[in-house]
């Protein structure tokens, strides 16, 4: 079943600004949709609206052809999981399983069975009569999973669901979540901050800032080719370089690419670089390439991580293999060569 947000407006108050403004995306049936951004970009309020949790002040909610903008939240066949677990204390992981259920009035053997299903789903059937303070935080998530997916959802928001846990059980809990997907194959809408998450885990990216839409797609479309300067930057790590446009090039201090064809002649430019577009090579003496002077360098398994300082003082980051610096011999204060294979270049006045 698809989920259609369609021009989304959400007001906490009268007359402060929106903490959502014209919002439209749909996440696909049965794919898996990220809802990326940093903190306060919107989406968790995006996923509440959709749950049914928060009115929506402006615009619509589909489930499927279903307008369900002011449909009640149990009425909307969503499952909901927490960041915060969101267990119940005095409840052992089959009734917190068995919970919504039972209050729906399902019969006790009906129960049971679901139960079951489920607990062996999330692999954690030798658990079923422990109490939440007996588990892990990586068992407790999957009793969050199994107790969402217990009345049969038409969709599965996921807010933050590794948020509160260390990054080898997110990595676990991530391979967990395909395979849970793989066997449901439930239309899934995922909020999260971490774009490593959003890259692995999602069919579709829906970027989010400022309470705005400012790019849906799919990973490689969004890390490729992004639309605005925010998801440029944001989404995989970025320098950017101040400059202007000069005889079809974007001149960037003393480091110039190739200019789109549309921007005129002077234009101010912002241009996203990313680390490992930016080349570099031993200084040779008297060369009249660009220089800079290395002001960091460190190596972290198989990458090389290093820090420019250019003569116009700006800093950028670089990304490359270990094995071509171990190769140029250079070490931190050495002068190098400098070239950008590719840039993005935006106009520096751009707004979504």
């Amino acid at each position: 079943m698809d989920v259609e947000v369609s021009h989304l407006t959400k007001r906490f108050t009268l007359k402060g600004s929106p903490a959502v403004f014209d919002a439209s995306f749909v996440a696909p049936s049965g794919k898996v949709t990220a809802l990326l951004g940093p903190s306060g970009s919107g989406k968790t309020t995006v996923l509440r609206c959709i749950a049914g949790l928060e009115p929506v002040s402006e615009g619509r909610i589909l489930l499927g052809s279903d307008d369900v903008t002011q449909i009640p939240v149990d009425k909307r066949g969503i499952g909901f999981v927490f960041q915060a677990f969101a267990l119940f204390d005095l409840m052992t992981v089959r009734k917190n399983v068995g919970f919504g259920l039972e209050i729906r009035g399902t019969a006790a053997a009906d129960v049971r069975a679901r139960v079951d299903e489920l607990l062996g789903l999330v692999q954690i059937g030798e658990l079923s009569e422990r109490f939440p303070d007996q588990l892990s935080g990586s068992q407790k998530q999957r009793v969050g999973f199994a107790r969402a997916l217990a009345p049969r959802p038409k969709v599965l928001l996921l807010d933050e669901p590794f948020g509160q846990l260390d990054s080898r059980v997110r990595v676990e809990l991530r391979d967990f979540l395909r395979g849970l997907h793989q066997a449901t194959h439930l239309t899934t809408i995922l909020v999260t901050h971490d774009q490593d998450e959003a890259m692995e885990m999602a069919d579709q990216i829906v970027v989010m800032h400022q309470g705005r839409v400012h790019q849906t797609g799919t990973p490689r479309e969004i890390y490729d080719a992004p639309r605005t300067p925010f998801v440029a930057g944001f989404v995989g790590g970025a320098n950017v370089l101040a400059g202007r446009v000069s005889r079809g090039r974007a001149t960037l201090g003393s480091l110039s690419v190739a200019a789109p064809a549309d921007l005129p002649e002077g234009t101010a430019i912002r241009a996203i670089v990313r680390p490992h577009d930016v080349k570099i090579a031993r200084a040779v003496p008297g060369s009249s390439v660009a220089l800079a002077t290395i002001t960091r360098l460190f190596t972290v398994g198989p990458t090389a991580k290093l820090q420019l300082t250019l003569p116009s003082g700006d800093v950028i980051a670089v990304e490359l293999p270990r094995t071509q610096l171990d190769a140029m011999a250079i070490v931190q204060g050495d002068l190098v060569k400098v070239d950008l294979e590719e840039a993005k270049i935006f106009r520096d006045d751009y707004v979504i």
